[in-house]
């Protein structure tokens, strides 16, 4: 699959991606509400999940000019055929440009149009930037689970649960005014 947005390229990583993707997964900024990656592991996170997997779980964003590597974006169809999970990790200089925006509204055009998805959904931590981002994408809060995740200083964390169904995305629900 390759998808393309005014700055992007959506497509399949391969293991040449594997010292760009390393670059971004060990920023801890970056990576405050995930948890931590080693080198080998996001070595076998990018074979097992993304090179080998039929179809693959994430797609690397590509800057359409100068080909650099500008994130991850998990793609994964989840829980029953017809649902797939959404997310992504950027390097930082990536941040503030609408790049997540960007590539999140070419993927939920593609899951809903090209796949017939029944519902898209994200979850996440990051109620600064992720949670306003689902928002305007037009992805309805499901949920949150109370303290669910351990944070990196020690604390319970909540974690915010949203959706998209076919049916809202069909009726305008999905965030063109971003």
């Amino acid at each position: 699959m390759q998808l393309e947005t005014d700055r992007l390229r959506l497509e399949e990583f391969t293991m040449d991606d594997l010292p760009a993707l390393w670059d971004i997964f060990r920023d801890e900024e970056t990576m405050r509400f995930m948890a931590p990656m080693t080198q080998e592991g996001t070595r076998e996170l990018l074979r097992a999940f993304c090179v080998e997997r039929t179809p693959s779980g994430a797609f690397a964003a590509r800057l359409r000019e100068g080909d650099g590597l500008a994130g991850w974006l998990l793609f994964n169809q989840v829980d029953a055929p017809g649902i797939y999970e959404l997310g992504w990790v950027l390097r930082r200089d990536c941040w503030g440009k609408g790049l997540a925006g960007e590539a999140s509204r070419a993927l939920l055009e593609h899951a809903f149009t090209a796949l017939g998805a029944h519902k898209v959904v994200a979850q996440t931590e990051d109620t600064g930037r992720a949670v306003p981002l689902l928002e305007r994408l037009g992805m309805t809060r499901e949920g949150v689970f109370r303290r669910h995740a351990p944070g990196r200083d020690g604390t319970w964390r909540d974690i915010y649960w949203y959706g998209l169904l076919r049916e809202e995305y069909a009726n305008g629900n999905h965030g063109t005014h971003l």
